[in-house]
This record gives structure tokens, C-alpha cells and sequence, in this order.
């Protein structure tokens, strides 16, 4: 990776997701904690859905470079836990301090408009 490469993940370390993955972003004080093992459960329910929908996690260590420029990028707080689901374009759809369940990720994401461009597109080529 080329130092300017290095500098812009560092700045914004989900650029290399931008239009092709959406990202759940978590971030948890405690790896051991009981919110970060429920957020934990709710991404493993999804299955292939999470798949389907382009959807990965980035989970970075507490106290690491890049859980705070995820911090100060996403425009938040020192919260011991926090998700945000953040879509292709890089914008923040959905923010909790507690986890988010796997209904609520699938259906805000199959509300986004390019989820919708996608959906529609997948049925016209079957």
C-alpha cells in the first residue's frame, strides 16, 4: 500500500468499502461484553443474508487508530457500545448504542433505494 493510501484509510478507513459493500460498523469497550456477544448473535442469524445484501462487518480493536477515525468520522461519542450500519455511499443509515438486530439491518437495508435498484434488477435477470 502506498503511503497516500495508507493516509486516506486512516482518515477514512471504510473508503475502501465506498459502492460496493454496506458496513456495520461496531464498536465495543468491552470485547467480552454482553452487547458485543448479542451484535455478534444478530450478524450470525443473518446467514447468507448479509451476503445477499453486501452487507460486512468491520469491528476494529478498543482503543486502536482505526476505532478512532471510525469514531470521529461517524460523529460519535466515547459510548462503551455503538453500531452503525452504513451504506454504499458512505453515509450513516442506522445508529444504535445497543446491538441491532437482524430484522432491523435486513429491513433498513432492503429500504435503501440502491437495495431496491438491486432487488429489481436480480428478479429482471432471472
Amino acid at each position: 500500500m502506498s503511503s497516500v493510501t495508507v493516509a486516506n484509510a486512516e482518515r477514512d478507513p471504510l473508503s475502501r468499502y465506498r459502492w460496493t459493500m454496506r458496513v456495520l460498523v461496531v464498536l465495543a469497550a468491552d470485547p467480552e461484553g454482553p452487547d458485543l456477544a448479542e451484535q455478534r448473535r444478530q450478524i450470525e442469524s443473518l446467514k447468507d443474508g448479509a451476503a445477499e445484501r453486501e452487507l460486512v462487518v468491520v469491528q476494529p480493536p478498543a482503543g486502536s487508530a482505526e476505532e478512532k477515525a471510525l469514531r470521529m468520522q461517524l460523529g460519535l461519542g466515547n459510548e462503551p457500545f455503538q453500531a452503525v450500519l452504513v451504506g454504499k455511499d458512505g453515509g450513516a443509515k442506522l445508529r444504535a448504542a445497543k446491538p441491532i438486530t437482524a430484522l432491523e439491518l435486513m429491513a433498513t437495508i432492503d429500504a435503501m433505494p440502491m437495495r431496491q435498484n438491486e432487488m429489481r434488477q436480480r428478479a429482471r435477470s432471472l
